[in-house]
Order: C-alpha cells, then structure tokens, then sequence
C-alpha cells in the first residue's frame, strides 16, 4: 500500500529524565525546535510534492523553495521530520518559521529572503515501498543511504543519531545551549514506525532561573496563572512568559505576597494572549512587578520568549528585581 496524506505523526512521550539507552535497544536523536512536517515526493513524474503538517493539512505552497528542491530526491519518498529557518546568524528562528508557515502570497519572496530546511529524522515509504513496519534500525539504513547515494546537502539535513549514551547526554547538557535545540527522542532500535501513537520518548533540558511577577489571571486572593516580565536595557518590563497553573499551596503562598498594581504600571494598557500561538485575549490583573519568582522552563525561546509554559517553583522574596536577569538572556 502507497502512502500518501494525510498520515499521523509518530508521536513522543515526555519524561524528566534520561533513561539507559541499554547496548542495542535504543537510539537517541537531538530534538529540534521546529514544525514537524511530513514531505512526499511525487510517485510518478507530473505529480506534485506534498507537504504535510503534524495535524494534516497540506502547506507546499508556503514552502516553494522545499518543493523546488525536492524534485531532485527519487520519486515515492515520505520522509519525517521538522521544518526550520536559520536566521541571518545562522540560528534556528521559529519567529521566521512562523512566517513561512503563514506566508500566502509572499511566500516565493519570503523563502528567497529565508530559505527553509528540512531536518530529516525518519523514512516511512522509499522507492513507493513502505517502510512504516520496518525496525527503526532498518529505517536509519534507508535514510542514511539515500543521503549518501545522492550526496543530499541543503536544503535537507540528516538528524543526528547515536546510541552513545555518553554523546546523548551531550546533546541534551551542551547542544541545547545553542537556540533550536530542546532535547533529544529515544527510539527502540527494533519498534516499527505506529502513526499517531506516542512510542518514543522526549526529555526536554530545563533550567531554573528567575523573573518579575508583573500580572496574573484569576484574582489577587487565587492566583491562577502568573506573568512573568523582566526589564530590558532602556527599562522596559518585558513579557517572558507565563506559568502552567498554581496549585493550591503555591497559590495561596503567592497571594499572601502580591499587591495591586498602583497608577503607571508598565503593562498598563498591554494586550495579552493565553498562549504563544492563540488569539485569545487574556485579561490579567496587574500587580506591582516587585515580587520575584524562580521557575523551571525548557530552552525554547524566541527573542528572549519563552513559548512553552513555564513551571512555578517558588518565590525568592530574598531577591529584588536588580537579581533578576535582564531580558532577552537565555536564562
């Protein structure tokens, strides 16, 4: 049977920590911060390639550089893995991502002004046979020779894999440090490919460090979820993110510590939304931004943002705002 779309996904679990790759059983690969895509080139000459977001639908006409060069890859290829865009520095931007993932009908300017790459971790059908019931090890073979037979360089990158454990350990404690890389996925070496199932595992690197409370959603007497802000260079208080939901303890450790926000509050007047990607207006109540709060967050951040939800770990009422990192550190 010929794969085409749409086709769910395999999926990954997340845990807190590392587990034993054990000799033989598992893989590790570095878990990039991009939008997962399924690509398909065309099984016969004319037809077009496709390419397929984690949800389903069908974006090739916003990727127009991808498709270009995927006309040179053999045909019946579905290939797994997470659209990026480097920045002029050369780093991931998810921001520039977002904006190839909306373009309508800029997308040829935008891809000549931010060519996107395909970060390739998987192969589910080659040559219009598929692989999907094949070992994850098998798969890797596939994949790794088609890189090599066709000499594959840009825009197509071949995701790193080891079952090193020490070289996993490095990819989560020292490649995460540079933007675009979370963590890394644990596969079994022997598991077939299960669309839609969460089989794999994610471990995401996290860090604790420290922001403002500058507004929080519910009241000041049951804090529901915080806000969290920190200056930049001219003084501004800049949004960093906001936290998963308090439970009872930590909230009412945090109401017992906030005050209302008085005149000139510098969010005053700021829109806010309830997640990175929602337009869902939120309406928080302000609170004088005095009030530091250590939290854990993963690494995935954009412009000094985090896009995840940030988790609560406990007030620092021994620190005052000059403590708190300036805006836009990565930590």
């Amino acid at each position: 049977m010929v794969l085409r779309p749409p086709v769910e996904p395999m999926l990954a679990q997340a845990r807190e920590t590392l587990p034993s790759l054990g000799p033989g059983r598992m893989a590790a690969q570095p878990k990039f911060d991009g939008f997962r895509a399924l690509l398909y080139t065309p099984l016969r000459t004319g037809d077009p390639v496709l390419v397929q977001t984690r949800r389903g639908a069908l974006v090739q006409d916003r990727f127009p550089d991808l498709t270009a060069a995927a006309r040179s890859l053999p045909n019946g290829l579905v290939l797994d893995g997470e659209l990026a865009v480097l920045d002029p520095g050369g780093q991931l931007s998810f921001t520039a991502l977002q904006r190839r993932a909306t373009a309508g009908r800029n997308a040829r300017a935008l891809a000549a002004e931010m060519p996107a790459h395909f970060i390739v971790f998987d192969v589910l059908q080659s040559d219009g046979q598929e692989l999907v019931d094949e070992p994850f090890a098998r798969r890797r073979e596939v994949l790794e020779a088609l890189f090599a037979d066709h000499q594959l360089g840009p825009p197509w990158t071949l995701c790193p894999s080891t079952t090193d454990p020490a070289i996993a350990d490095e990819w989560l404690y020292e490649w995460t440090d540079v933007p675009g890389v979370e963590g890394v996925v644990l596969k079994s070496l022997t598991g077939r490919y299960q669309p839609g199932v969460r089989a794999w595992t994610k471990v995401r690197r996290r860090n604790s460090t420290e922001a403002l409370v500058g507004a929080v959603t519910g009241s000041l007497h049951r804090p529901h979820v915080l806000l969290l802000g920190r200056y930049d260079t001219t003084g501004r208080l800049r949004l960093v993110g906001k936290t998963v939901p308090l439970k009872p303890g930590p909230a009412r450790d945090v109401a017992d510590h906030l005050t209302a926000a008085g005149p000139g509050h510098p969010w005053t007047g700021v829109r806010f939304t309830a997640s990175w990607t929602s337009r869902t207006p939120l309406a928080p109540v302000l609170v004088d931004p005095v009030l530091v709060a250590e939290f854990s967050a993963d690494t995935s951040q954009d412009h000094g943002v985090w896009r995840h939800p940030l988790r609560y770990e406990r007030l620092r009422p021994d620190a005052a705002d000059t403590d708190v990192p300036p805006f836009g550190e990565p930590q």
